[in-house]
C-alpha cells in the first residue's frame, strides 16, 4: 500500500462495462456543414468554416466558432474545432443500436475519421447519456475517445481546468451497470377464489 501512488499514473483509461461502440454508419455519411463564411482549397482539399459553425454528419453533432476540414485521397475526413471566446466546443454522437448518445465539450476538439477519434484538448469534459439520463462524466486536460477500441484515455487536468480539480488530477463519475441478479424476485400472485356473499361467506 506504501507505493500504491507510484502505481497511479496521470494517464487514466477508463473502459466501460458495455462496450462504447458509436455509430458506424456515421463514417459514410455525408459532412453537412452551416456557418457564417467558408473558404475552400480544391487542390489541398480543405475547407475553412468561420462564425457559428453547426457540422452534422449521420448522428454526429459538432459545434464551434471555427472548422478547418481535410479529406484526404481516400475520403478521409479530418477536423479541427475552436471555440468562441468564452465557450467550450461541442461533439455529440449517438452510439451504436442503443439509446445512449456520448457528447463532450473542449477549447479544441481533433476528429479522426480514419482513425475513428475524437480529441478534447484543454478544459475537456465528456458525458455519457442513457436516454435523458447523465450515466457517466470526466473532466480532465486531454480526453482520446477511441471509438475502434471502445477505449476513454484521459490526461490528468492542467492548472486552468475546471474549477474544483486540482493540477494534473482527473475527475470522473462513473455509474456501475445494474445488476440483474439482484434484481427483486417476482412474487406469484394468490389465486382469487369465487365467494357466494359479498362478505367472503354465510354469516
Amino acid at each position: 500500500m506504501k507505493n500504491l501512488k507510484l502505481l497511479l499514473p496521470l494517464l487514466v483509461v477508463l473502459v466501460f462495462s458495455s462496450a462504447a461502440i458509436a455509430e458506424k454508419a456515421d463514417r459514410n455519411k455525408p459532412m453537412n456543414v452551416e456557418s457564417d463564411t467558408l473558404r475552400y482549397d480544391d487542390l489541398k482539399q480543405t475547407s475553412v468554416f468561420t462564425g457559428k459553425v453547426v457540422l452534422t454528419k449521420g448522428t454526429i453533432l459538432i459545434r464551434g466558432a471555427k472548422i478547418d476540414v481535410r479529406q484526404d485521397p481516400e475520403g478521409y475526413q479530418f477536423g479541427l474545432v475552436t471555440a468562441e471566446p468564452g465557450k467550450l466546443a461541442f461533439f455529440r454522437q449517438k452510439r451504436e443500436g442503443l439509446d445512449e448518445f456520448i457528447e463532450g465539450e473542449a477549447d479544441t476538439i481533433e476528429y479522426d475519421s480514419r482513425a475513428d477519434t475524437v480529441k478534447f484538448i484543454s478544459n475537456a469534459q465528456l458525458r455519457r447519456y442513457q436516454g435523458a439520463k447523465l450515466n457517466d462524466e470526466m473532466t480532465g486536460a486531454v480526453i482520446l475517445y477511441n471509438n475502434t477500441t471502445d477505449v476513454f484515455s484521459i490526461d490528468g487536468a492542467s492548472a486552468k481546468s475546471s474549477p474544483g480539480t486540482p493540477p494534473g488530477r482527473v475527475r470522473a463519475m462513473l455509474t456501475p451497470k445494474p445488476d440483474a441478479s439482484l434484481a427483486a424476485p417476482l412474487i406469484p400472485s394468490t389465486p382469487l377464489r369465487e365467494s357466494p356473499a359479498l362478505g367472503g361467506g354465510k354469516k
